[in-house]
């Protein structure tokens, strides 16, 4: 069922309106045809490889956490990796069309088992496990469209937003119906519902974090409103969150030296999602910025956990929380208390602000080291630690980028470079870059207007 679901996901995502025909017809109905029982439906949304462990890396790739030597840079095997890393527009495909891909397979497999539980009487001894389900569905539905807009759309500016080029909205599993942008406002207008249902619907603690809970819809519902700036939603979601589960890994209990010090499924992790590390974000090749590197002071346990030594003055990251080289993208507390904490900043509550931030920064202090708390009554102060800390801690998570994008619309003025040859490649704020290219083959297939350059 999952390989038959397989197949007709990439005509979904690729065809428009006639393109699609041969292939319906020499396929036709096999995709419901075993979604007849909640098991079946449950096994579907079970699919860890794909819908857990194939998360978008485009964005991390094109972010700052991060930087290749002319060396490796030319030793990529693929030109569309070099490419991307260099904020070029076009000739992509190679390096993005699997992004798109797993950003709306999520979204296929949803309505898939929306469009079959009308088939499937709720009653008193299955409503438990058929609700569950249901906001499964809404839960990967609206994350894969998060992921597809923190990646594809320009940042979410309330003034603009309906003027914005947002993305197609997928509301069924019909082929024969075109896939045609939408604006940005109506693009999170549906997300936000979906990820709304999720949070009502699903169990507040689920088997295993393969399987998204309440939890997990609250803390990407803080994280979609993290990223429109709108900062008193995603706080009271993160708050949701942590009300639910608030526990910490106290970092004096890992193994430094360990190959990947952080294991899978452990007690932070709110949902298990990861992206597969692609080339060029590989250890041997991505260089951690010295600059960056150099903020985590004497005691702070994430400069041995995070990163590991290549000898020559560079540094290796190895802090995902996946245990292993691929990167953790799931939501998870640690996030939860920087969201909630840089919220209460913003709203002027500094001391709950700052107990946030300690309360977290301590589980990462050597704990045969005094911890000197942050304390300030400065409002600026206190966002500039917090933004600070949140790039120390969500490093290499798939999080940066939607984090230049966002504070760069309220200001910030991040600028990245990157240094090919002795001259600089520079992406100023708000670059209409920032919005990446579709890949070209979504473009050809289905005519939808490709982001401006």
């Amino acid at each position: 069922m999952k390989q038959t679901l397989y197949y007709l996901v990439a005509a979904y995502l690729l065809c428009g309106i006639g393109s699609c025909k041969k292939y319906l017809d020499a396929k036709p109905n096999s995709k419901l045809a075993t979604l007849q029982t909640l098991e079946n439906l449950q096994s579907l949304l079970d699919d860890e490889l794909r819908l857990n462990y194939q998360w978008p890396n485009i964005g991390e790739i094109s972010a700052n956490d991060y930087y290749l030597t002319d060396v490796d840079l030319a030793a990529l095997s693929k030109d569309s990796d070099r490419r991307m890393y260099n904020w070029e527009t076009d000739n992509l495909q190679e390096t993005t069309s699997g992004d798109w891909y797993y950003s709306y397979l999520p979204v296929y497999y949803g309505n898939s088992v929306l469009e079959a539980l009308p088939g499937i009487a709720r009653n008193g001894t299955n409503s438990n496990d058929y609700d569950n389900i249901k906001g499964a569905a809404y839960f990967f539905k609206g994350a894969g469209m998060l992921s597809a807009a923190l990646t594809w759309c320009q940042a979410y500016d309330a003034s603009i937003a309906k003027q914005q080029l947002g993305l197609p909205i997928r509301t069924g599993t019909n082929f024969n119906v075109p896939s045609v942008r939408s604006n940005l406002a109506d693009t999170y207008q549906q997300l936000i519902a979906d990820l709304k249902q999720a949070a009502a619907l699903l169990k507040v603690k689920q088997v295993h974090v393969i399987r998204p809970g309440k939890i997990a819809a609250f803390a990407m519902l803080s994280r979609t409103y993290l990223a429109m700036n709108q900062y008193a939603w995603a706080t009271l979601y993160a708050d949701s969150a942590l009300q639910l589960n608030s526990q910490l890994l106290d970092y004096n209990t890992l193994n430094a030296n360990a190959e990947y010090p952080i294991a899978l499924f452990n007690t932070e992790v709110l949902m298990s999602l990861s992206m597969i590390t692609p080339d060029l974000l590989k250890p041997s090749v991505a260089k951690i910025p010295n600059e960056l590197y150099a903020q985590y002071k004497t005691g702070d346990l994430r400069k041995t956990i995070f990163f590991k030594s290549n000898g020559n003055n560079t540094w290796a990251y190895k802090g995902s929380y996946n245990g292993d080289l691929n990167f953790f993208c799931g939501p998870a507390v640690d996030e939860m208390y920087l969201n909630r904490a840089e919220g209460y900043a913003r709203a002027g509550k500094l001391t709950e602000a700052l107990a946030d931030l300690n309360k977290l920064l301590l589980k990462r202090w050597n704990k045969t080291m005094v911890y000197i708390p942050y304390q300030s009554n400065n409002q600026q102060m206190v966002i500039n630690w917090i933004l600070e800390e949140r790039r120390k801690e969500l490093l290499m998570r798939g999080l940066r980028w939607m984090d230049i994008k966002r504070l760069n619309r309220i200001d910030a003025n991040i600028i990245i470079t990157r240094g090919m040859n002795s001259g600089n490649r520079i992406l100023k704020p708000n670059d209409l870059r920032y919005a990446l290219p579709i890949p070209e083959d979504i473009i050809n297939l289905t005519g939808m207007e490709q982001n401006p350059k």
